[in-house]
Parts: C-alpha cells; structure tokens; sequence
C-alpha cells in the first residue's frame, strides 16, 4: 500500500495535467471569438478591442497563452472572466461550488442508502417477480433526461398542485429577518424537486451495481459454508454477504460525486439552482472562455480525486488487495 500509493498519485496528477492542455487546446479550437459578446449591443474601436485582447492574453501565440494557462493553475488562479468584467474565475466558482455540493451531496447520500437497501433486497430476491419490476422501473428511471423529468415535477408539483416551489435555492420574499428554522425550512422546500429528480434518474445506477456485486457475494463458498452451519438468512445478508460486495460499491462510490456535479447541469439550469451547472451554462452562451475552462478543471479535479479515492478505499476494503 504504502509503495503504491505514490505511484497512484504521480500518475493522478499526470491525467490532470493532461486533462487540463486538452481543455485548453479545445477551447481554443471552438469556433467563435470570445470577446465577440462584449461587441454584440455596443461595437467598440479597434483601440479598445486591442485592449481587451491584451487584457485576457488573447494577443499572445498559441504557446505562450498555453504556459500562462498552465503557470497560472499551478498558483492556483484560474484567470478572469471576460463577460463579468475581469471578475477572477476562482471566486466565481467558489461562491457556486457550496450550492451543488449541496445539492450532490443529498442525491449522493439518497443513492448509496436507499438504492444500495433496494439493491441488497433485490440479490435475495434475484429472478423473482418483485426483482423484474424493480428492475424494469429502475432502468426506466436511468434511461430518462433529466431536464423532461425535471419540467414534469414543476408542472405537477409546482404548477398544478402548487406543493412545493420550482426554482431558485431561497424565497425572494422571504422576511431579511428570518430565523435559523424559517431560512433552514425554506431551503429545503426549495431542495426538494432537484433532489428528487436527480435521484430518481441516477439511483437506479447504484441499485442495479449493487444487486449485481450482492448476487456475486451470495454466491461465493463461505456464504454457502454459513448457511450450513444454519446462520440466519438475514445475517448471512448484512453480515457477511454485503460486507463482501462492499468493493466494486466503494469503487463506485468514488466516482460517483464528480459524475453528479457533471451532471447536474441540465437540473440546475431547470431549477435555476445556482450552482455549478448553472454557471457553466451562463458561461457557455457568453462564450467566457475563461469560466467555461475554470469549471472543467474543477470537473476534472473531482473525477481524478475521486478515482484516487476510489481506489485506495478499494485497497482498504479488500484485503487481497492491500498487498499490491
């Protein structure tokens, strides 16, 4: 472990940086002008454009923008915004990063205690009736766009039933002198359609993997060894079979953040959730290239982290592992 553990992380930081000259080269390859929004209502001389493009190193060749990129996330300064005025992206994405945090961290806590329960309850039952439905229904929930599912809870929801609100992380109108209970209340009102339609549309991943590492585990010899010294069905479950498919689930537990955080995008966007995915979008129809390139890295940062994480807890689970 401890041998491996160095290599593991030389070769994470090795991806990053490759990751991150992909992002580059690709926006730099998109058709467009990024300064072309800036001169869209107001058209501005060829003095203050030159400007401009020397502001956000726009005028340097190829090469030279790509070190001052690449020497900039070493420092930790992601650059500045071209629509917002030179607001630097770090802060950007921090002010918006506890806002999906929030909202994965909920789906991610949803997923990994209610779909690995109903996964676990499905291996008992594999091949059954109950097991077909649940199966049928999860990989309908998986296979639907979470934007159509999304409009359809506000529509019923919010719209029509007049439950619960449909947009936005608090109440506009809410009192500026609220308390900690009335704020805390009316964030959670407002966190219940996007949790909800993210769940419903990612759980069904975490089920089906772990009906299928739990069927694995019940089939392995020292289950069917308990089972003849008479232990109880359900303790051999929780006891000894779960714990058994707790590797392939802590795997997918590690990746499974950052796929939320992507994927949130489109949930965010119906849900005017400001987080991540909203801002991302914002900056993608303003062509802020700079923001555009801040939030994939952060992307990216996460899916590396969380495969680094994924498979050391992998190591720490399984011990046949551990040694290599």
């Amino acid at each position: 472990m401890l041998r491996w553990l160095p290599l593991r992380a030389a070769q994470a930081a090795v991806t990053f940086a490759l990751a991150a000259v992909l992002i580059f080269l690709l926006m730099r390859l998109a058709p467009g002008d990024p300064l072309s929004r800036l001169t869209e209502d107001r058209p501005l001389p060829p003095a203050a454009i030159a400007e401009l493009r020397a502001r956000f190193d726009l005028n340097q060749p190829f090469a030279t923008q790509l070190g001052h990129y690449l020497r900039g996330i070493a420092r930790g300064d992601l650059g500045r915004s071209i629509a917002q005025e030179g607001r630097p992206v770090r802060a950007m994405l921090a002010e918006r990063l506890p806002a999906t945090l929030l909202l994965g961290g909920l789906v991610l806590l949803l997923n990994f205690t209610v779909g690995l329960a109903v996964g676990v309850w499905q291996a008992a039952r594999a091949g059954s009736r109950a097991d077909r439905v649940v199966s049928v229904i999860t990989l309908a929930l998986y296979a639907t766009p979470s934007f159509w599912l999304g409009l359809v809870l506000v529509w019923a929801l919010g719209i029509e039933l007049h439950l619960l609100p449909v947009g936005y992380m608090h109440d506009p109108l809410l009192a500026s002198d609220a308390g900690w209970w009335a704020r805390t209340a009316d964030l959670a009102r407002h966190l219940v359609l996007p949790v909800v339609t993210l769940s419903l549309v990612t759980i069904g991943a975490a089920i089906r993997y772990q009906r299928a590492a739990m069927i694995d585990a019940l089939a392995l010899p020292c289950i069917r060894t308990a089972r003849t010294q008479g232990i109880g069905e359900r303790r051999i479950r929780w006891r000894h079979g779960w714990r058994n498919a707790l590797g392939p689930v802590v795997a997918l537990a590690g990746l499974w953040l950052p796929l939320l955080v992507a994927g949130s995008v489109f949930v965010e966007a119906v849900f005017s959730w400001p987080g991540l995915g909203t801002l991302a979008a914002e900056a993608i129809g303003n062509r802020d290239y700079p923001v555009i390139m801040g939030a994939a890295l952060l992307v990216t940062a996460a899916v590396v982290l969380g495969n680094l994480v994924a498979d050391v807890l992998q190591r720490l689970v399984d011990p046949r592992l551990a040694g290599s």
